[in-house]
């Protein structure tokens, strides 16, 4: 096998050519809203990567609805079973950002929206099996899968992932990374909105026949900040609250919505009982709950643990030092762990900033993390 630092010198010889893509890329505007801006980036995704990579041996790409289409490409290599490149390629970033944060290299700091989440990491993964080539190394079959509606919880795509992942060897994410760590475990992520229902009345006049709504909901928030359990992994934090109509009504409605993160399935499965046993104070009032898991808990398991440590060997030879983590945000590698696939996350950028304007990448980190990608899976082929 060719020394990483050989495949690192060849990446950094070509660092220009990296910077002019990612350019081209962030430019290109891709709020996960705008169904026509991610459509125009898309198809210059298309027209890039038949560029960079040639045609792919399958093309399979399938309709987003209101949302980014997912595209599916597979590329020939060494094995039975593919590796799983995920990218998306949606931002949170509304349309105009760019005239407010351009594109801008300033020494060894890049910016841009979505430079940091997540457009740096597609530039990687695609320089990465070029680097390959030119060397002449061995790759697995590999499974592009870019989608572009991450950002919003993979609605459309979800069924996508899963079925492309079943069947893969393992799966590389190539979202920012954590301080340069890799993400080795996620929380599952939940979202859930109880309503309350109560009985209005004037509350001065006639405060024993109402049953406020926004009593129960009170009571409703205080148990449900209880189920948090940081040695466990778990936190409910109710971020929204709304109900009634005024000062002197016992509120008829009222509801709250929760975000829950759990660090294991024993988790997720208490706090769904805790959400089916809640009762009302007052029995003339109803309570509902709605939501879902929107990610299930990407656990830390051996066979992802055995890839990390091939993959934090292979940094140690680029004089890299590969910490791991897990991290309370989630990712479309939740839905593939799920399925139990070894899932090694965040291979994209080396920097700060996901969601902020002072979002930025090192360009060193990108060259750097290109040539890690390009030797992990050149030491995965076959």
């Amino acid at each position: 096998m060719t020394d990483p630092k050989a495949l690192l010198d060849w990446v950094s010889g070509h660092r220009d050519d990296l910077l002019a893509d990612l350019r081209t890329y962030v430019e290109l505007e891709s709020p996960s809203g705008d169904k026509e801006s991610l459509n125009t980036t898309l198809a210059w995704l298309g027209s890039w990567l038949g560029e960079r990579l040639g045609e792919p041996e399958r093309l399979h790409r399938v309709d987003g609805g209101a949302y980014g289409d997912i595209e599916v490409r597979d590329y020939p290599g060494t094995g039975d079973k593919p590796i799983l490149l995920l990218c998306h390629y949606d931002t949170v970033w509304p349309l105009g950002t760019l005239a407010e944060i351009p594109f801008r290299i300033d020494g060894d700091r890049g910016t841009g929206p979505g430079i940091f989440d997540m457009k740096s990491g597609l530039v990687h993964a695609v320089w990465a099996l070029r680097a390959l080539d030119a060397f002449g190394l061995p790759r697995p079959p590999i499974r592009l899968l870019l989608n572009g509606d991450e950002e919003i919880g993979s609605l459309a795509s979800r069924p996508v992932i899963e079925a492309e992942a079943r069947g893969v060897a393992a799966a590389l994410v190539f979202e920012a990374s954590a301080a340069g760590a890799i993400k080795t475990g996620r929380k599952g992520v939940g979202i859930f909105r109880v309503e309350a229902t109560g009985v209005e009345a004037h509350a001065g006049l006639d405060p024993e026949k109402g049953c406020s709504a926004i009593d129960e909901i009170a009571r409703v928030v205080l148990y449900l900040h209880g189920l948090t359990d940081l040695s466990r992994g778990t936190s409910v934090n109710v971020g929204i609250i709304e109900g009634g109509t005024g000062t002197n009504v016992a509120a008829g409605r009222a509801s709250a919505r929760l975000d829950v993160r759990v660090a294991s399935q024993d988790e997720a499965e208490r706090i769904d009982r805790a959400l089916a046993d809640l009762r009302p104070h007052d029995p003339r009032a109803t309570l509902e709950v709605s939501g879902e898991w929107n990610r299930p808990v990407m656990e830390r398991t051996p066979s992802t643990v055995a890839l990390y440590e091939r993959a934090r060997d292979i940094a140690r030879e680029l004089g890299i030092q590969l910490e791991e983590v897990t991290v309370g945000g989630a990712s479309d590698g939740n839905f593939v762990s799920a399925l139990g696939v070894p899932v090694l996350d965040g291979f994209g950028a080396v920097g700060d900033g996901a969601h902020a304007r002072h979002e930025h990448i090192s360009v060193q980190g990108m060259l750097e993390r290109t040539a890690l990608a390009a030797a992990t899976l050149t030491a995965l082929a076959g």
